[in-house]
């Protein structure tokens, strides 16, 4: 092996003979000559101006020291700078040693730096700063803020406005709010609250510790905003408050720069308007704007949501010549995008040429194939990925749990399970918060407190995973629980509980969580809170509480939010407003799928299934694609409306429809729909047709239309097949006894009720329920416990009597007939509401026939309308006459 020739360092600069320039000259020449060696990272000639300091007499000179001292840290050489130190600077000063501290900062010995600051005989503000600086620039932001706190209780120096900025920093990354207000109170102390610089991080600093709005408030009073405190802004309107805040803000913008783009194009995506991330990408790059790894991550992450192949591909192709190598970044999404739109081959392709076949690409590419079920070959990838990478990391793990949870295969759980204790992962977070889902949704709630109460490090994940479990399982006392031992809650965590509240009918309980949450410091309700809240109202018919809270959108900016508008519809046409409901529909200017779905659905669950159908017709020409419950509810809506002919023709293109298959609900609304309109054998066969099999609403369906219809052989035969199911619901047999009683068998009708008290079946109670000055009032057949129970059954036996001069024939029936919840229910809106305004009532049960005729009476005879929903529809009751037709 042959020596390289020996190069001799470069040689110094040539400087003035001392004759000919002063000591000065000399001095500042050298300097020049360093700091250039610095800058260039030239060790051998900084070296050589070492020798050269030497030789003219200058070597201890402290301002040539200093200097020297900081050509070797630039350079990169400790050794140097600390054999230059220790036997050379007889009399460093406070300059020496805070050039020495930040040396040691920047390559890498920051326990040097406060070894060295612990010595100092004298500090200046700079000497503190370059310590904080070091803890911030490596990530140790509490020991930055405590350096901070000993600063101020040294009294030695007084902090400056690079002080405040570093701080500030550090305080915004650990997001602690308290502390921020105390920071504000000390920048007003030391009158450096107008700075420009400071003004920008303080934005910042509130902007990460969660108070956007005073965040907003403190931007709004600066001048002439930065683009780096204009982004922070954008942040904080993205995260906090709507991605449409930020794009007021963004369209405002005299100057933008990449991270601006950037951060629209990402806010987007993850807020789930994918097409408008990528139109914001196209502007990008339309304005002159170079697109870098981020930009394509986050749009290549949009089209995946999307599942655009075409959009995807460009992209990708965008990338190749654009980029000079990809980053494992922008190669995950391009697998993942690939892997979601179904094209494994080309996720594999891309896959394979990576370089670095990290464990994120990893994770992806798994992730992907479980998303389309293909549960084997993401196990088998799993595999090689052990086998390759010889190890796996928590978040692959974790992942195959989640495949785990969504098949609720505990088997393979457990499995799983074993192997994070043989790779020492049970104590990672995100592994035990995937076990807790998976064992809970197994319906193993013991595992999952287990794991629980084992974790020695718990986060809001985990909490919210045990709480949402028990609400799930139906214990919300429990849930309740895990909620109230929670040290720190989110807007998620607390809609969680508001969940748990509504979904198991306790809606009052779930207003008085939200109460409680508005006045919490750090928590904003979200749009999830207002879908919620607005779901309650729907559920109960809180029409005027459903009014206020759009009140409180619009107070928070969510008002425009598409999922809080498309909960508004829904709750409007549940709560009898349909008008109100197409009113939100057509101003909304942004509708999804779920826009068209909740109207269409309005239109169906009111009968009025031409305009069900109006509706359906228009999102087909608007380019939407219907999903399955887009069928299930134009098809219900012609059942609901008797429109045979179209039910048919809906039915038949959803068997041609390749993205949707047919599913139970659909042929229960076809049954339905042949059924009530008469065609009982087009109805049994098609029954006889399904490829599953036919469960209670089918048969159920079928049954109530062979009473209506007097098939009493069809009727017994459907019962027969109802009950071979076990049916708790007690709907069919009482249908099947009415059938024998009104065909004069009573032995029969006395048989169906013995069967039901042999099985411990029971009728389901019927109530109904009203809001009246803001309180929701019950009703139950027989019921005493209501304060006004006298004078509304006087105000019942009234009406009775008023509507008998019109014909009306009183039965012979049971006295809990002539009381039904929804008759008592309506003499108590007569009394108590006024004249003008529609009476709104709502039923857990199907309005029966005799209450439907009365209540049609009772129209006529007062003049008022009445809005009644049942277990099925809309009533709309006005001058005699009812929106069904009679045809329910």
């Amino acid at each position: 092996m042959v020596a390289a020739p020996w190069t001799p360092p470069p040689s110094p600069p040539p400087l003035p003979a001392p004759a000919a320039a002063s000591h000065m000259a000399i001095t500042q020449a050298l300097a020049d000559a360093l700091r250039s060696c610095g800058s260039r990272g030239a060790l051998a000639g900084a070296r050589a101006l070492h020798g050269r300091l030497v030789s003219v007499g200058l070597a201890s000179a402290l301002f040539l020291q200093n200097t020297l001292l900081h050509s070797y840290l630039s350079c990169g050489s400790l050794s140097d700078a600390r054999s230059l130190l220790r036997d050379e600077i007889a009399e460093p000063n406070v300059i020496t040693h805070n050039i020495m501290m930040n040396g040691y900062a920047k390559l890498g010995s920051l326990s040097d730096a406060a070894e060295l600051f612990g010595r100092m005989p004298r500090r200046d503000v700079a000497s503190w700063n370059t310590l904080m600086s070091g803890y911030f620039q490596s990530g140790q932001f509490s020991k930055a803020l405590e350096t901070f706190m000993s600063m101020r209780q040294s009294g030695d120096s007084s902090p400056n406005a690079f002080t405040f900025g570093c701080i500030m920093k550090s305080c915004g990354a650990l997001g602690w709010h308290e502390v921020a207000l105390q920071l504000l109170g000390l920048l007003t102390k030391f009158d450096f609250q107008d700075d420009p610089e400071v003004g920008t991080a303080l934005v910042d600093m509130f902007v990460r510790c969660g108070d956007v709005e005073f965040a907003s408030k403190l931007f709004s009073r600066i001048q002439n905003p930065t683009v780096f405190c204009r982004n922070s802004m954008l942040a904080g309107y993205a995260k906090s408050y709507s991605v449409d805040h930020a794009l007021e803000l963004f369209d405002s913008m005299p100057e933008r720069d990449v991270v601006s783009w950037n951060m629209m194009v990402s806010a987007l995506s993850q807020s789930g308007r994918a097409i408008e991330a990528l139109r914001v990408a196209v502007d990008m790059h339309s304005k002159g704007v170079r697109l870098d790894s981020t930009t394509y991550t986050s749009s290549l992450t949009a089209c995946a949501k999307l599942s655009s192949l075409a959009w995807g591909k460009q992209l990708h192709a965008q990338v190749i010549r654009s980029l000079p190598c990809i980053d494992p970044y922008v190669a995950s999404a391009m697998v993942e995008l690939y892997a979601k739109c179904g094209c494994f081959s080309e996720a594999k392709r891309v896959f394979s040429s990576l370089r670095d076949r990290n464990s994120v690409a990893w994770t992806v590419l798994i992730g992907g194939f479980l998303q389309y079920g293909r549960f084997s070959e993401s196990i088998e990838l799993f595999n090689q990925m052990r086998a390759e990478l010889m190890t796996v990391d928590q978040f692959a793990l974790a992942t195959i749990i989640s495949g785990c949870s969504n098949r609720m295969d505990m088997s393979l759980g457990r499995q799983m399970h074993s192997l994070c204790l043989k790779s020492g992962y049970t104590r990672a977070v995100v592994i035990s918060n995937s076990l807790i889902s998976m064992y809970a949704k197994c319906g193993n709630l013991q595992s999952a407190e287990s794991i629980f109460s084992l974790m020695p490090e718990r986060d809001i994940v985990s909490w919210t995973g045990m709480l949402t479990a028990y609400s799930q399982a139906g214990n919300v006392e429990k849930a309740r629980e895990f909620f109230d031992g929670m040290s720190t809650r989110n807007v998620i965590t607390w809609n969680a509980m508001l969940g748990a509240y509504i979904q198991h009918g306790a809606e009052e309980d779930g207003l008085k969580m939200y109460s409680a949450m508005l006045t919490e410091k750090d928590v904003r309700p979200d749009w999830v809170t207002y879908v919620t809240l607005f779901r309650g109202c729907a559920d109960i018919g809180a029409k005027k509480l459903g009014d206020q809270i759009i009140g409180h959108t619009v107070k928070v900016g969510l008002i425009l939010d598409t999922s809080v508008v498309n909960a508004v519809i829904t709750m409007y046409s549940k709560c009898g407003r349909i008008s109100e409901a197409r009113k939100i529909f057509d101003f909304l200017s942004r509708k999804d799928l779920v826009s068209w779905n909740a109207m269409i659905t309005g239109y169906s669950q009111h009968g009025m299934g031409k305009q069900a159908i109006e509706i359906f017709d228009d999102m087909l020409k608007k380019g939407a694609k219907p999903d399955y419950i887009s069928y299930v509810a134009v098809l219900s809506s012609c059942s609901h409306s008797g429109l045979v002919p179209e039910g048919k023709f809906y039915f038949d293109m959803l068997k041609r429809d390749q993205n949707v298959s047919p599913g139970l609900e659909h042929f229960s609304c076809m049954v339905d729909l042949l059924a009530r309109a008469g065609h009982l054998i087009e109805a049994k066969n098609l029954i006889d047709e399904m490829p599953m099999k036919p469960t209670a609403e089918v048969w159920g369906a079928l049954l109530s239309a062979c009473k209506t219809h007097g098939n009493n052989d069809l009727a017994e035969l459907a019962a027969k097949n109802l009950f071979d199911l076990d049916s708790p619901d007690s709907g069919g047999y009482m249908l099947l006894a009415k059938i024998y009683a009104d065909a004069g068998k009573s032995d029969d009708s006395a048989q169906v009720r013995k069967l039901m008290r042999d099985k411990g079946i029971k009728k389901n109670p019927g109530y109904s329920w009203m809001e009246v000055d803001n309180k929701v009032h019950v009703f139950k057949a027989e019921d005493v416990s209501h304060p006004q129970v006298v004078a509304i059954r006087e105000k019942l036996e009234e009406l009775m009597e008023k509507i008998v001069h019109l014909g009306y024939v009183r039965t012979e029936s049971p006295r809990s007939e002539i009381h039904h919840s929804e008759k008592l229910a309506v003499a108590f809106g007569i009394m108590n509401l006024p004249a003008w305004m529609p009476i709104h009532i709502m039923k857990n049960l199907r309005i029966c026939g005799d209450c439907h005729t009365v209540i049609k009476l009772i129209s006529t005879v007062t003049g008022r309308e009445f809005v009644i929903r049942d277990a099925v529809r809309f009533h709309h009751f006005k001058d005699g006459s009812c929106s069904c037709g009679d045809y329910w």
